[in-house]
């Protein structure tokens, strides 16, 4: 048993500080895959566990890739840099009402597809939006990181929007449907707090005038041709483009709320979102003659290796005693209150996380929970106050999330700098008062709706 705990121990610690560190921008699935397969060889994991990881994160990973060839698929109708370009146009040459814009599209990307998601596709959109607005790097960093905090915590308020969070719904055995109920009012009212306070912080640094933008914005920066054309595109081809951009996003609403639907008669989300991801596919095909092959290059598999890799080495810290201890540890601090125990238990992820990522410490968590034989109500309120402290307190420092390390990436790429200082002088504010605040909601929420 010693044995099994070094080995473990060691290798979970390597594979966060590799994940940490990145060198030579190494993916994040290579080191927890490595680890994964070194407690697979070592007997720590057996083929009974493998089975049962399979058994859980498989729906979860269905549902998140669907909505990531969702994502690839609209961005190559140039949906995302037709939403850019209304960001610039509904502004008004206002830089503070390019953040509150900047804010609601993060939001809604996350909230239609996921986090992970949202980062990849807004971070590229929004450093191409305000580079073509000529604006200086300092002036640049504000609009990044609110956008980047808010596209992430935003995966909070409904489980789907984050693959670490369905993965949990099914420990819990909790439905998708009752996660949105318990959550979506707590959260949504977190996030606005969180907007409002990240304003009031950064207020100061937006320009108050942004630089002005000639009437072929769309030609010359955003538009994305969805059939060639050639010469100027008419009024009337720009109206035809935001009428079709429109059904998209309306067929992507109703995708969504039809995963609910299917979760609260007990329908396999992932059959609904395998569904929507293949009409778009089709849907495509037809209207820009693309086969469904060049999916296969766009979709980030990674993400699946690197969700199954971590769940394996969570799995050997569970079989060498790791979630028996914080059960003996936690328990007795469960057993004072429910309105303890939440804050307890949100409060000790969000620590986990920034150290950990909040990959393992969410599973970490959910597995300890489930150990501890409570009734369902409390499991799956404090489970909840786990995921604010996951999805929300794990971005006090910018390790917390595998969406704040992507992110970080993106930034490297294009060669913008944040230094930790700066990140901190926001997050240090922003991130402990919003969990805080949204812990209180959620308690008091599941106290007039639940009991």
């Amino acid at each position: 048993m010693t044995f099994g705990i070094g080995i473990t121990t060691f290798v979970f610690i390597m594979a966060m500080l590799v994940i940490f560190m990145r060198p030579g921008g190494i993916n994040e699935a290579w080191p927890a895959s490595i680890g994964a397969g070194i407690l697979l060889l070592t007997g720590i994991v057996s083929g009974s566990d493998i089975a049962d990881i399979i058994g859980k994160i498989g729906g979860a990973s269905i549902t998140i890739m669907a909505t990531i060839v969702m994502a690839v698929i609209l961005e190559s109708f140039g949906f995302f840099n037709w939403a850019a370009t209304r960001l610039v146009i509904l502004s008004k040459r206002s830089g503070h009402r390019l953040y509150w814009y900047i804010q609601l599209l993060c939001f809604l990307m996350t909230l239609l597809f996921n986090n992970d998601g949202s980062i990849l596709i807004t971070t590229p959109i929004l450093i191409l939006l305000l580079r073509n607005l000529h604006l200086k790097p300092h002036q640049m960093i504000p609009y990044l990181l609110s956008g980047a905090l808010i596209a992430t915590a935003s995966s909070a308020p409904i489980g789907v929007s984050n693959i670490v969070n369905l993965i949990a719904l099914k420990i819990v055995h909790m439905s998708l449907y009752m996660h949105t109920a318990m959550m979506f009012v707590p959260a949504t009212l977190g996030l606005l707090f969180m907007s409002g306070l990240m304003y009031f912080v950064l207020r100061k640094r937006f320009p108050v005038v942004l630089p002005a933008v000639t009437d072929d914005i769309e030609e010359r920066f955003f538009y994305k041709d969805f059939h060639p054309l050639k010469g100027r595109i008419s009024v009337e081809t720009k109206k035809k483009r935001t009428v079709f951009m429109l059904k998209v996003l309306l067929f992507v609403f109703i995708l969504r709320c039809l995963l609910f639907v299917a979760s609260y008669f007990a329908i396999p989300v992932e059959w609904v979102a395998v569904f929507g991801s293949s009409v778009l596919l089709m849907w495509r095909w037809y209207f820009l003659g693309t086969t469904p092959v060049d999916i296969l290059k766009k979709v980030p598999w990674h993400i699946l290796i690197f969700a199954f890799s971590m769940y394996v080495i969570i799995y050997g810290l569970h079989n060498t005693g790791l979630t028996a201890m914080l059960v003996a540890v936690c328990k007795p601090i469960v057993s004072q209150g429910l309105f303890q125990a939440s804050f307890i238990m949100g409060g000790l992820v969000s620590i986990l996380s920034n150290f950990f990522n909040n990959h393992p410490a969410l599973m970490i968590g959910t597995i300890t929970l489930t150990e501890m034989g409570l009734d369902p109500i409390t499991l799956k309120t404090i489970y909840l106050a786990n995921i604010i402290g996951s999805d929300m307190g794990s971005l006090l420092l910018p390790i917390g999330t595998l969406a704040s390390l992507i992110w970080m990436h993106i930034l490297r790429q294009n060669k913008i700098k944040i230094k930790w200082k700066d990140y901190l002088k926001v997050t240090i504010i922003v991130i402990p008062l919003t969990t805080i605040l949204t812990l209180f909601l959620l308690y008091y929420w599941v106290q007039l709706i639940f009991t």
